[in-house]
């Protein structure tokens, strides 16, 4: 049943729990309004209950704050609505949630550890991993590909990039989990604020002690991984501190493994329900791969939002905004706005120009491992449409109960 504006409520999870299709037209219904439509917070208990944000649904708005940092704000609490404690914020405060030129400074020591020479290393390596999963998959015949695929390549570059044992990697993948679990039972307690919140906790600590204590090796013993660019790195006399290498270690992880994965597992199931446009990517992969990869990400937009405060009263676009005013920036609206994409509810791997947000809008927090993540995709689905052309989903996906990730948990599949 279509819901009326007036029922629409982003912070009910029950919203975040119907089907696909009603939460995409709901959303349309948002971006046909003229005003900015405003909710209240949720009440965590736990926490003193917020002012409450507005919803920014267009294509216009989610990109025009997003290119004017000084006027809407990452630094108070750029992942979550609700006003982030402090010890949550010593865990997750990462670069996605600083602003200039603080931000600035750690992007740009961040930057200097992805030399060339590392970047190509690890393009090599996503080639080799790639080859290696999808041949272990074409022994099988079954089973569930996030586990079995979507969730090993990028687990495995990271880590390797970070230099994370592999006797290690389960821990992470876990861990990861349980941050962006958002209310899905399968991970924390539904509805518990409390219990979510220490769950958030012990993970981002067990991440947090992993990278600290592999960070303090390489200070004493320096290789060739980022972990050991990254502490051993020093501009303008200043390097990373241990805190700064914790919580860039889990926006890593949780950037760039949990987003791509969902990625990943999100393609395949779009390719068995358009056949179509599985044969038209196999009639000319190379040429039709770069597109098909920029259409998985905007259909599927991963990262559903992101959080922005008004540093001072302004205009966005037509709208009023007040200092202090919470924003969050719905990307996945955005990338569905018929203002900008023609018919957005269809797959279609074509699609020129395709000026999406799923990485992302304009501004200082474009996603630094956007580069990567396409890479890691094309790469995925070149070897498994070459190795097992046969590969597609069996059934529908199990998804992820989140308000923040748009994530598959499980997806059967068949050869």
């Amino acid at each position: 049943m279509a819901l009326g504006v007036e029922d629409i409520n982003l912070t009910d999870w029950d919203f975040w729990a119907r089907p696909l299709q009603e939460r995409h037209a709901a959303f349309k219904s948002l971006r046909d309004r003229q005003e900015l439509a405003f909710f209240q917070e949720p009440d965590l208990v736990i926490l003193p209950q917020g002012p409450g944000y507005y919803a920014l649904v267009s294509h216009a708005d989610v990109v025009e704050a997003s290119r004017r940092p000084a006027d809407f704000c990452s630094g108070q609490g750029a992942i979550n609505i609700a006003d982030m404690p402090t010890d949550m914020n010593e865990y997750f405060g990462s670069m996605i949630s600083m602003d200039d030129p603080r931000h600035a400074h750690i992007r740009r020591i961040v930057s200097r550890a992805f030399s060339p020479k590392m970047i190509q290393r690890f393009e090599d390596q996503v080639d080799t991993v790639a080859a290696q999963i999808v041949a272990e998959v074409n022994n099988g015949g079954a089973g569930d590909f996030v586990v079995d695929v979507a969730a090993r390549l990028p687990l495995k570059i990271i880590c390797d990039m970070m230099g994370i044992p592999e006797e290690h990697y389960k821990t992470v993948f876990d861990a990861s989990n349980v941050i962006l679990a958002g209310n899905d039972p399968e991970f924390v307690e539904q509805n518990d604020f409390e219990q979510m919140s220490m769950s958030l906790l012990t993970a981002g600590q067990t991440l947090k002690d992993l990278v600290e204590d592999l960070g303090r090796q390489r200070r004493e013993h320096p290789t060739d991984d980022l972990t050991s660019a990254l502490v051993n790195a020093n501009i303008d006399g200043e390097s990373l501190t241990d805190q700064e290498l914790g919580s860039f270690f889990i926006l890593l992880v949780v950037a760039g493994n949990e987003t791509t994965r969902n990625a990943i597992a999100h393609g395949l199931d779009l390719f068995t329900a358009n056949p179509d446009q599985r044969a038209l990517l196999l009639e000319d992969f190379e040429a039709r791969i770069p597109a098909a990869v920029e259409e998985i990400v905007r259909y599927t937009s991963p990262v559903i939002w992101m959080r922005r405060t008004a540093t001072c009263d302004t205009m966005l676009n037509e709208h009023e905004i007040k200092a202090g005013d919470k924003l969050i920036l719905y990307y996945w609206a955005a990338n569905r706005d018929d203002a900008v994409f023609t018919d957005p509810d269809r797959f279609d791997i074509t699609r020129h120009p395709n000026p999406h947000v799923g990485f992302g809008g304009p501004g200082p927090h474009f996603c630094l491992g956007a580069h990567l993540a396409r890479r890691e995709i094309t790469v995925m689905f070149r070897e498994l449409f070459s190795q097992v052309p046969g590969i597609r989903a069996a059934g529908e996906p199990d998804r992820l109960l989140s308000n923040f990730i748009n994530g598959i948990k499980h997806l059967r599949y068949q050869i």
